[in-house]
């Protein structure tokens, strides 16, 4: 049975036209830009954009089901796949979708200068264990990697974990060679050859286990204070809009995780379809992540609440702290800037009142 609890969590574009074209046409399917207009009669928006990727977590149970196109019937519901939360987060800027998946490392990125993206964390879709990792050819240990061709996602949290990683073997970046390819090219390049090593998550990296040897995952990163997650950023327009959609959604994904766990037949099903493997193959990578209900989420080592901002705020401080050490970002944010960034009201009003 999946673990439903786990630790506390730790863990520049040129220009707006530049990231707009490239937000429609990054990836396998960032959404049109147009979208949202007028509210319908009953105050529930007309079009809701969600950008969602290929993770076996609860979001894909709701996709599946059509529960949302269920419990906003005057709503037009887009799902739109991207292969990493760099693309969300270019989707984001361009304004093509209203919530969106985005692992902690693109998150801290988002609400960090210079991107300061306007949106918020409503929710978190899982903490990432064993379905990210650094898989390799012909090496028994991290150190045997110098010199080595490696791919990763780059802003995406394989890409986080990869420069922890090094950095805990001690290796520097310039130890070896990264190169940025999305998670379709890593299973294309290692098929070829191309690369000796990558860190990814699953589907890809059940192919590339195949053939290669797991050096490390994120849940052993996570046992030495690098954790991360999958998270879901909101549009904070669109959640100020439109709070009672944002609930609605809020409460599917809760109803998602609780199925999960009471019956895993029918969620792995459906997670089965999304990822065309069989409900078995799906079963086990759900319970490669760990998974939180909403009333976990709100609790203060996680999201919180709005009058007290759960430890995911100093989780992603941490997190800036190690990014802006890589000079992967120009500067760290203050705590409080996190703080905000936590939609500790929503998901209160969601199941809290």
């Amino acid at each position: 049975m999946k673990k439903t609890h786990g630790p506390a969590l730790l863990a520049t574009f040129a220009t707006a036209l530049s990231l707009a074209l490239a937000a429609c046409s990054s990836g396998t399917g960032a959404a049109k830009a147009a979208g949202g207009g007028a509210a319908n009669s009953d105050g529930s928006p007309k079009t809701l954009r969600i950008g969602y990727q290929l993770i076996p977590n609860g979001d894909l149970v709701v996709k599946d089901q059509r529960w949302l196109e269920k419990a906003l019937p005057k709503t037009r519901i887009t799902w739109s796949r991207f292969d990493s939360g760099g693309d969300v987060n270019t989707a984001m800027i361009a304004g093509s979708i209203d919530i969106g998946l985005a692992g902690s490392s693109p998150v801290t990125k988002g609400l960090s200068a210079p991107l300061n993206i306007g949106y918020k964390v409503p929710w978190i879709f899982d903490v990432i264990g064993e379905n990210e990792a650094l898989v390799a050819r012909r090496a028994t240990g991290i150190a045997e990697l110098r010199g080595k061709k490696i791919a990763t996602p780059f802003s995406s949290t394989s890409h986080y974990s990869l420069l922890a990683a090094l950095q805990d073997a001690g290796l520097k970046e310039t130890d070896v060679k990264i190169v940025d390819l999305e998670p379709p090219d890593i299973q294309a390049a290692w098929s070829r050859g191309d690369i000796d090593a990558a860190y990814v998550w699953t589907p890809v990296l059940s192919e590339l286990e195949k053939t290669g040897k797991v050096l490390v995952t994120s849940k052993d990163l996570a046992a030495k204070g690098k954790v991360t997650a999958d998270l879901a950023v909101v549009r904070t327009a669109f959640a100020d809009r439109y709070p009672k959609a944002l609930s609605v959604w809020l409460q599917q994904e809760d109803r998602a995780i609780k199925l999960i766990r009471s019956d895993r037949t029918t969620a792995a099903a459906a997670v089965g379809r999304q990822l065309n493997v069989s409900p078995d193959d799906a079963s086990k990578q759900i319970d490669q992540l760990v998974l939180l209900d909403g009333r976990q989420q709100a609790g203060p080592q996680y999201l919180g609440t709005a009058s007290r901002p759960g430890a995911l705020a100093q989780n992603l401080y941490s997190a800036a702290q190690f990014l802006k050490a890589q000079n992967k970002i120009p500067t760290v944010p203050d705590l409080d800037v996190f703080q905000r960034g936590l939609a500790g009201k929503e998901l209160g009003d969601a199941f809290l009142r």
